[in-house]
């Protein structure tokens, strides 16, 4: 009887050590192959240098409106939003070489713009704000000869090329010894993709000083008003823009001066010292347009790290279920 039993363990074993063998030499290399051309799709979205294309970076025009009163946002992502391509060939490159995207939303004469969105670069800016304390018509655009990087879209992109890296360096060719080495290889992957999505996914968290510190208070031609404030930054598949307008208080003011901390979207009514003066902010004005192929850089993401933890799941059994382990005694 025990003799039987021995024998059937034994078969067992043999079978799940086969079934392991499989899954290294043949399954891992099939998921591995899977990942890599998700992720090649994800980064032809961002315009992956040395991507194999010979096209320039896709010039995008967003066309922006404040829908509601001063301090609500605008979310363009509603039935109202819509959409228009237009090939426009560049010389030399062919009709492929350009893409432009318009979106339009609901507005009203409190902010209209338009940003102009190439690869991970703002190349251009042409903003009206309408100030509510006079009604006054303010235009802010960029300097020709300055570009704003996006930090996100670029920090998203190197995560990304880092994992279709991790992978290229596991092809067919390279054979899987161990579970723990399948594993190893998932973590890292999944370590890239997450801090990719996490980039578009969370925008930092800033001070009111650090927004007024920043290189892209002088991007403008003329010179931002001192009473304004401008941030731009990704959130998911959004690009957004916040304009702020300060007033200073004055040295007898009653008003409790409190600093506000960190955040990506501050409130009216937040403080802040800069230089030899304490500001507020008076008025917030913020306006957001999807950018569809960020969207698809998510989804690849996601897809992605599922397919990455379903491998895990299967490397990750117990281990003498998988890999050949020695009988006990």
């Amino acid at each position: 009887m025990m003799a039987t039993a021995m024998a059937a363990t034994g078969a067992e074993r043999a079978v799940l050590e086969e079934e392991f063998r499989w899954l290294l030499h043949s399954e891992v290399h099939a998921v591995l192959k899977q990942l890599q051309d998700i992720l090649k799709e994800a980064s032809l979205r961002f315009t992956l240098p040395g991507s194999g294309t010979e096209s320039p970076a896709k010039q995008e025009n967003f066309i922006l409106g404040s829908c509601g009163e001063v301090g609500v946002q605008c979310i363009l992502d509603q039935p109202a939003v819509s959409q228009q391509w237009e090939e426009q060939p560049m010389a030399g490159r062919g009709a492929s070489g350009r893409s432009r995207l318009t979106l339009t939303c609901c507005s009203t004469d409190q902010v209209k713009g338009v940003l102009t969105l190439q690869g991970d670069a703002l190349s251009q800016a042409d903003v009206n704000l309408k100030m509510p304390r006079n009604n006054q018509l303010l235009h802010l655009a960029f300097r020709e000869d300055k570009q704003w990087k996006l930090q996100q879209i670029q920090d998203a992109r190197n995560h990304v090329s880092q994992a279709i890296y991790l992978l290229a360096h596991r092809d067919e060719s390279y054979q899987f010894k161990t579970g723990a080495e399948v594993l190893k290889l998932m973590d890292a992957v999944m370590l890239q993709l997450t801090r990719a999505r996490n980039r578009l996914t969370t925008p930092a968290t800033l001070t009111l000083p650090e927004i007024a510190a920043s290189g892209l208070t002088r991007m403008f031609a003329p010179t931002l008003p001192s009473d304004l404030l401008v941030n731009v930054y990704i959130n998911l598949n959004k690009l957004c823009l916040t304009v702020y307008q300060l007033h200073a208080l004055q040295p007898n003011s009653t008003k409790n001066f409190r600093p506000a901390g960190g955040a990506v979207l501050h409130s009216p009514g937040a403080m802040f010292e800069w230089g030899s003066q304490r500001l507020e902010v008076s008025h917030v004005h913020k306006v957001e347009c999807v950018i569809p192929w960020l969207n698809d850089a998510l989804v690849y993401f996601t897809v992605s790290l599922q397919l990455c933890q379903q491998l895990k799941d299967k490397a990750a059994r117990p281990r003498c279920h998988l890999e050949p382990c020695s009988p006990q005694h």
